[in-house]
């Protein structure tokens, strides 16, 4: 028997109809999807159906190892005959619980069967759990396989108006002030960067965002800077604008969403 496929599956980040063909055709087709919400991923799923059956989506108990067992013994059997009903299972995968569905997911495709990686929003590994799977699974010589989408980082970049031909990504900056500081003041200070110039971004929740915004401010000075709330969505929000300016406009309202903080090193 043949390995399966892992496919990296992006999913959109707000906006629904941003699904590609090719994502749906690939989650209408795996046998398993491995997802941080299986409720969220069913809901995307069930906005698109496969055409030409208009299958449901089953969802995997969290204790499913069973299910994840190799075909060869009597119960994976039937499991396998289940799984040919074009019901993909909906498996739970998230920071949690990652060290266990590894070799759970290893199994499924060392058998044969396909396997899809999604996360709630974007593309998956990207400040997500999934990294670990990948690298996984090139060490056992299992196909990895990306089917590209949205990404927030991306998508804030392009519409930033900063430059788009370097750019370094941090993810989250540390909840801690005094850490996220630091790191700060490690990118102001790196030789590197002051070289090659690059657009610095990062996310942050809507809690730390003032704070964040202003320890910014603090170590790189009254920047231009760029913040991205809720790309795709109905109430996108791009503001350009002096770090000064954010923080003033953040402080009298209440910040909601999810943010995507740009600026030009």
């Amino acid at each position: 028997m043949s390995f399966g496929t892992l496919y990296i599956v992006s999913t959109p980040i707000g906006n629904l109809q941003d699904l590609s063909f090719r994502a749906v055709d690939v989650l209408t087709k795996v046998k398993i999807i491995a997802c941080e919400d299986t409720r969220h991923t069913g809901l995307l799923l069930s906005r698109h159906p496969e055409p030409s059956s208009g299958s449901r989506f089953a969802v995997s108990n969290a204790s499913s190892a069973e299910m994840l067992k190799p075909a060869s013994t009597q119960r994976g059997e039937r499991v396998q005959h289940d799984m040919k009903k074009a019901r993909p299972t909906l498996l739970s995968y998230y920071e949690q619980n990652e060290t266990q569905r590894i070799p759970q997911i290893l199994n499924a495709l060392i058998n044969g069967v396909d396997v899809a990686l999604v996360s709630d929003a974007g593309t998956p590994t990207i400040s997500d759990p999934g990294f670990k799977l990948v690298r996984e699974c090139i060490a056992q010589g299992i196909k990895v396989e990306s089917i590209p989408g949205p990404s927030s980082v991306i998508s804030a970049l392009v519409v930033s108006g900063l430059p788009t031909d370097k750019f370094l990504f941090l993810g989250y900056l540390p909840k801690k002030s005094g850490k996220r500081k630091n790191i700060l003041n490690e990118l102001k200070c790196f030789e590197t960067l002051k070289q090659i110039h690059p657009t610095i971004i990062f996310f942050e929740s809507p809690h730390r965002l003032i704070q964040t915004l202003s320890d910014t401010k603090e170590i790189f000075g009254d920047v231009d800077i760029v913040v991205c709330r809720e790309l795709t969505k109905i109430h996108e929000e791009v503001r350009r604008e002096k770090l000064s300016e954010s923080i003033a406009h953040f402080t009298k309202v209440t910040p909601k969403g999810e943010f995507v903080i740009l600026f030009h090193r």
